[in-house]
């Protein structure tokens, strides 16, 4: 049989070990190492000095020690030296301040011993004991507190190894956190184990809710692009190799009952024996990128529907004026030439709209700021209404002694000519047109009314859009939907604003404001 010492010695060493694995607390494990090291060493006191990763010496554990003298300690352990290895350079001198130290605070009655807590072959920290007797300690002594500070160097390995592990999962857990595009993570079910905050916003679906959910469940998929689903790739015996991704795009259903156009790439990550361990989803909202190219085809539609008109037209004029087997009256000739001009005229605005609106969309609308009297500027834009149609009437209402503004004379009347231009359009039954000026604190107000059919409910949220036309209007009128959105981007280049004024019975009203001081 074993002496009880041996016995006791053996149990401690058990009991550390099955610590070190069931317990986290890295300051526990260390206070039971000190204190049963210190026992079974027949010692006063102890310490474990730690080497910081980040470079320096700090005591991590203590027992039996005075906080006044582990005050001492501090100072002492702060200039050891740190270069070269740390088993021949600062354990060394960390035993030698710590003897002295020991030494003067006991006049000679205490000595210690010091050993160094060795992890994956790098020197960590130090374990030094005390005793309150003379007598230096023997190599059983020393064997035994090396043991002790073996299982020390463990448990702080340990510590240090779940630590950096914590803040990777931490960093890992802010990245896709924080990700703008949605992450997910399937398990080999299907199952949904991971569900980021993008993913909710984007599919308006709670985390919590779609965390054990299948893929199906939570993915509805509303239209889908031609190609394969997750479940019928994998059907097909997709994934092949860990560098297989598959691509799906469409629009999902939502629980508010809306649509969300996405792409979604599916990304498998494979054991190094082939088997499925998890599936990385990444979901893009694609909406902008849908608008883009509806807008590309809208743009495209209208601007050869309204190109296709005039060009006919002076084609067909020029064509019958050249004709060699006719003559024609002087009178049939100016009224030619002036269908002809008239449809020149379209195609020069229709250009000038098209270039403004992409100098719009870079960023280059440029102002020529003066001094301009809106309210002159109005009648002057009126006056030339007046002479192109006779089924409308034009009032100008302004306040007298309207401010001047520092703006742009020349956009600011391209703003009144679309907005008139539009009101005498959608009101082809005629009736009155009214510019009316009025002040409000710090801003001057212009609103232009007709007496058409007015503005539909639905079509109101997008009239100021580029190349918008409401299905009736395209029947009903020409156009290629940039007037509103010109007048829109002037008026917000000069620091105002404009709105569709909806409370009203007939007709349409269109206002914006322009600062002034």
């Amino acid at each position: 049989m074993l002496p009880d010492f041996r016995v006791r010695q053996r149990d401690e060493l058990l009991g550390i070990a099955r610590l070190i694995t069931e317990e986290l607390d890295l300051q526990k494990v260390l206070a039971r190492i000190l204190r049963v090291s210190t026992q079974l060493l027949a010692s006063h006191a102890g310490l474990i000095a730690l080497l910081e990763e980040g470079g320096g010496w700090r005591v991590a554990a203590s027992h039996g020690i005075h906080p006044d003298f582990l005050r001492e300690l501090d100072p002492l352990l702060a200039d050891i030296p740190e270069e070269g290895d740390p088993a021949r350079f600062a354990l060394p001198e960390i035993n030698r301040r710590l003897q002295r130290i020991t030494r003067a605070a006991s006049q000679g009655l205490l000595n210690g011993v010091g050993l160094p807590l060795v992890a994956r072959g790098e020197v960590i920290g130090v374990l030094f004991v005390f005793r309150s007797y003379e007598g230096a300690y023997s190599v059983e002594d020393r064997a035994l507190l090396q043991s002790f500070a073996s299982q020390a160097a463990i448990a702080v390995s340990n510590a240090r190894l779940y630590t950096q592990l914590s803040r990777q999962k931490q960093f890992l857990d802010v990245v896709v956190e924080s990700s703008a595009d949605g992450i997910f993570l399937l398990d080999p079910e299907h199952h949904v184990v991971r569900f980021n905050r993008a993913c909710e916003r984007l599919l308006g679906v709670p985390a919590a809710q779609a965390v054990g959910q299948t893929h199906q469940e939570v993915f509805r998929w509303v239209r889908r692009e031609p190609g394969r689903t997750l479940e019928e790739a994998e059907a097909d015996g997709w994934p092949l190799t860990a560098e297989a991704t598959l691509y799906v795009e469409g629009d999902l259903g939502r629980p508010s009952a809306d649509v969300v156009s996405v792409g979604i790439t599916y990304a498998p990550a494979l054991r190094p024996d082939g088997k499925l361990v998890t599936i990385v989803g990444n979901v893009r909202d694609i909406t902008k990128f849908r608008e883009a190219e509806e807008l590309k085809s809208t743009f495209i539609s209208i601007v050869s529907h309204e190109l296709r008109t005039p060009v006919a037209l002076i084609k067909g004029y020029v064509g019958t004026l050249r004709r060699e087997d006719a003559e024609w009256e002087p009178s049939v000739v100016r009224d030619s030439l002036a269908v002809i001009e008239e449809e020149a005229d379209r195609l020069a605005a229709l250009i000038d709209d098209l270039l403004d609106a992409s100098r719009l969309q870079a960023g280059g609308l440029a102002l020529n700021r003066s001094e301009v009297s809106l309210d002159a500027l109005a009648e002057r834009v009126v006056e030339r209404f007046r002479t192109q149609s006779d089924r409308h009437t034009f009032e100008v209402r302004f306040p007298k002694s309207f401010p001047l503004l520092q703006a742009d004379e020349m956009r600011l009347t391209q703003v009144l000519t679309n907005l008139l231009s539009n009101a005498v359009k959608y009101s082809p039954d005629g009736g009155t047109i009214r510019i009316q000026g009025s002040l409000r604190t710090g801003e001057a107000v212009v609103c232009v009314a007709d007496e058409g059919p007015g503005i539909d409910a639905a079509d109101a949220p997008r009239v100021f859009d580029r190349f918008y036309r409401s299905t009736s209007a395209a029947r009903r009128t020409k156009g290629a939907g940039l007037g509103l959105f010109l007048a829109k981007s002037v008026v917000e280049a000069h620091g105002g604003r404009i709105w569709l004024d909806t409370g009203r019975d007939r007709g349409a009203r269109i206002c914006f404001s322009l600062p002034y001081s």
